[in-house]
């Protein structure tokens, strides 16, 4: 994780430099190969033209280069690249001793045509790409808001989070993310709504609310579960119509008490987090996980809360399924604990930035969903390390 915690809360900076980056400086290359492609079609038919025999007739293919121009020049610029073309046939006319009409005349007639054509969808893009840009401003601010950087500190607690945008950019997901101090330790919520677009961030902002309510009041987390699901179905209630209300969320909520060398988890469908201790890497084991947020089924059951040791210095990583369903080109899952075993002498600091930069990699085609993943690092008095036991050996 890159050492600006801010900084990585809102797109993971050093994630970015691994690989947003390089897709950036290719994006810009394309596009400079296409600023220059009219005129080196102008040059080269030019050439060829000219050191050919009249019967050749290479001046044919400029008619290409306004074309090519409404790529990426403006409607402005097209039309200019379109004038200059029209300039070059003229003269490459008038050198061969072409007769100026008809031929001429009849060729810079489809040349103009071509020319407003290319200048008109010039101009068509260039209002498309407003709107795209206006559209995903309104997306990067709801997104940002959901995805707000978190503290790098809270109680006894270390906290290092990493985001980042699935590599296609097409939609805002609906990952999100709060941590909270509360009188006697931290909560913490980490989830991802059903879908992508804005339905799904809207519903993410209802959950974020309801924990921010329910974090200091609460008396533990199966009723900051339970408040959760009521706030999803006073909404459904509120907003029948609402795409957001038909979105169901997986839940991972987390307690820290500040007197006790323990962390209490609970899962609403959500991935199991994984612990790291003394060089060892464990995924935490629940014995019932309770079911995700607003299923659209009705489930009449219990909220199980899973407590297990986590002293100073232990690292836990509460992740969303980017992380936990990349897989590979033979469709191989990506060995999170195999990597987290690797990484066990790392700063915590430099884990997520790491996990980020391997996802990456390790995808065959890159980041094709939101990834979210959020370290948490017990760095502080905690009344004392309990005994070594196994993860699920503590239950409530």
């Amino acid at each position: 994780m890159a050492a600006d915690p801010t900084a990585t809360a809102r797109r993971a900076d050093v994630t970015a430099a691994a690989h947003g980056a390089p897709a950036a400086g290719r994006a810009e290359l394309r596009y400079l190969i296409g600023r220059v492609l009219p005129f080196l079609v102008i040059v080269l038919a030019t050439l060829a033209d000219a050191l050919t025999s009249p019967q050749e007739r290479f001046d044919r293919f400029l008619i290409a280069a306004p074309a090519l121009a409404a790529a990426t020049w403006s409607a402005r610029g097209t039309a200019a690249i379109g004038g200059l073309t029209m300039g070059v046939t003229a003269a490459l006319t008038v050198v061969r001793g072409d007769d100026l009409f008809p031929a001429l005349l009849a060729g810079q007639v489809v040349l103009g045509v071509v020319v407003l054509a290319a200048a008109v969808s010039s101009h068509a893009r260039q209002r498309r790409e407003a709107e795209l840009r206006q559209i995903s401003a309104v997306a990067e601010a709801a997104q940002s808001a959901v995805m707000r950087p978190l503290p790098p500190r809270l109680g006894t607690v270390d906290l290092r989070l990493l985001y980042e945008a699935s590599a296609a950019c097409a939609h805002v997901g609906g990952d999100f993310c709060k941590a909270l101090q509360v009188r006697d330790g931290v909560r913490i919520m980490l989830g991802d709504v059903q879908g992508k677009g804005l339905p799904a961030v809207e519903a993410a902002s209802l959950l974020l609310g309801s924990f921010r309510e329910a974090a200091y009041t609460a008396p533990d987390l199966p009723a900051i579960a339970r408040r959760l699901e009521e706030s999803m179905a006073r909404y459904a209630e509120r907003a029948p119509r609402s795409e957001a209300a038909d979105r169901f969320s997986t839940v991972l909520l987390a307690e820290i008490p500040d007197d006790r060398p323990v962390i209490r988890l609970l899962s609403c469908g959500h991935p199991a987090p994984v612990v790291q201790r003394d060089g060892t890497v464990e995924t935490v084991e629940f014995s019932s996980p309770s079911v995700p947020v607003h299923l659209p089924v009705p489930v009449d059951l219990p909220f199980t809360v899973e407590e297990v040791p986590f002293g100073p210095g232990d690292r836990l990583l509460m992740f969303t399924d980017g992380v936990s369903e990349t897989r590979d080109r033979d469709g191989a899952f990506y060995p999170l604990e195999q990597r987290l075993r690797a990484w066990a002498d790392e700063p915590a600091d430099r884990i997520p930035g790491l996990l980020g930069d391997d996802l990456a990699r390790f995808g065959a085609r890159g980041l094709v969903d939101d990834t979210t993943a959020l370290l948490v690092v017990r760095d502080g008095p905690a009344g004392g390390r309990l005994p070594p036991q196994p993860l699920a050996a503590a239950r409530s």
